[in-house]
């Protein structure tokens, strides 16, 4: 008997490189398109409707999801493939459109109030899926990433751009460096930032900005995080998970205001010294405390003086405190300080560590623990984010000049992206394919029948 197997609720895995006939109509239905269409209508007004604002839309939808390398491939396809064209609501093959056809729309998607409504479709997908999905964004992961991009030959269209507000490509520049401090590797490219927040254990974007490469991640977090719990239906961010590019006093500060545990790498700063003395207890010069914030006590009785790391038992919102004891007392050994400190205290020394002292190097979860690093090591589901979104998706793929169709382009990348979650969300619970499941086919190598469509619980 084969045994019984569950998938994720959103199985990235079981997507495949080209998806079915059946399966495009379904992600083309779940996406909520119908503002953003009437919108588009309404904008064109008694203008030539040679290509109507549906049939542009949903070609420029197929272009991400099937993967073609630009939408001229994706127009070929369309030529060739009858069915194909009674998706996207194309007739015959004459009425396919032309390359210019869809590089004037994807110019005028780029445009307010258009491009507002495109991220709006992104949003309320993601509201719908919070809706279904209970967990959803309690923990998040962020990052940025670059986009590669061309510079308008005309200088008029840059200025009109440059006046609707959208930043023009520029060059970037980021530097990897070693523990030691040295760089070992840059990265330098000409166009712009996507910067995501994604949920950790399902793998979808629930917040996106794209920026010029000039702005910080720490600048925009303040944004993301705004965007993601108003699409998370109130605060439900338990943790955010970022790399050093966060590591920020004013980031800490608004995660802290908002109830946010950060879980953020810490940059070194300090160059010189190595410890200092955790300022607040009188005659406990003993007591120090190292740039991550790592509290220590030392055993100057023995020869040589010894250092200990503090018990950390845990956080105390009331208070705002981070609370420590005596590593003796709480492990069970002996210490001689121990009757210098603990002075017939039952638990020993407490030391009470005031967040607002340095919320950078004190936050609510510390970073010498388990659970941090056991969390942080989460934050690899951006990445793998990231990579869909540049491979299987083209999000970088750099064939559009100007920032008007980059960032159409890209916002429909994003919409794609959720568009799929949400199918995987409506696919049954178990073994087989996406497209299997779209196709009627009955489920393998399971024991037990398929758990319905879309779930509001996530399975074990």
């Amino acid at each position: 008997m084969a045994p019984s197997t569950t998938r994720r609720l959103f199985a990235w895995e079981t997507l495949e490189d080209g998806p079915t006939i059946r399966t495009i109509r379904k992600l083309l239905e779940v996406i909520p398109d119908e503002g953003l269409l009437a919108s588009l209508t309404k904008g064109r007004g008694r203008g030539r409707n040679d290509v109507p604002v549906q049939v542009a839309w949903r070609i420029l939808a197929l272009t991400a999801a099937l993967r073609y390398q630009s939408i001229e491939h994706c127009l070929q396809e369309l030529r060739r493939n009858e069915s194909l064209r009674k998706v996207v609501g194309i007739e015959s093959e004459e009425a396919v459109p032309r390359k210019w056809n869809l590089s004037r729309f994807l110019e005028r998607l780029g445009q307010e109030p258009y491009l507002g409504e495109l991220v709006a479709v992104f949003d309320e997908m993601v509201q719908r899926l919070a809706e279904a999905v209970d967990d959803l964004g309690e923990q998040v992961a962020g990052d940025s990433t670059w986009i590669h991009a061309r510079r308008r030959a005309s200088r008029r269209q840059a200025a009109l751009e440059e006046a609707q507000g959208l930043p023009a490509p520029a060059g970037g520049r980021k530097e990897y460096v070693d523990e030691a401090g040295r760089v070992v590797r840059v990265m330098q490219w000409f166009g712009f930032k996507l910067h995501l927040l994604v949920d950790v254990q399902h793998e979808v974007s629930v917040a996106y900005r794209i920026t010029s490469t000039k702005r910080s991640d720490a600048e925009l977090l303040p944004e993301l995080v705004e965007q993601a719990e108003e699409n998370l239906g109130g605060k439900r961010i338990r943790s955010l998970l970022y790399d050093k590019a966060a590591d920020t006093n004013e980031v800490h500060g608004f995660l802290s205001r908002r109830g946010i545990k950060a879980v953020v790498q810490q940059r070194s700063l300090w160059r010189e010294e190595q410890e200092r003395v955790l300022p607040g207890l009188q005659g406990r010069q003993n007591i120090v405390y190292d740039e991550a914030g790592t509290v220590y006590c030392y055993d100057t009785v023995s020869e040589p003086v010894v250092r200990h790391r503090m018990a950390y038992i845990g956080y105390e919102p009331s208070r705002g405190t981070l609370k420590y004891r005596c590593p003796a007392m709480h492990e069970g050994w002996s210490c001689p300080m121990a009757q210098r400190c603990n002075a017939g205290k039952k638990y020993g020394l407490t030391v009470r560590v005031k967040r607002e002292l340095d919320l950078r190097r004190f936050p609510a979860l510390p970073r010498a623990t388990k659970k941090f690093e056991r969390l942080y090591r989460g934050r690899t589901a951006v990445e793998r984010v990231i990579g869909r979104l540049k491979v299987f998706w083209g999000a970088d793929d750099g064939h559009f000049a100007g920032t008007r169709r980059m960032f159409a382009w890209l916002g429909v990348v994003m919409v794609v992206h959720v568009a799929f979650a949400t199918l995987l969300a409506m696919t049954p619970r178990c073994g087989g394919t996406a497209q299997e499941h779209a196709a009627g086919g009955e489920c393998r190598g399971v024991v037990r029948p398929c758990e319905g469509e879309m779930t509001t619980k996530t399975p074990p």
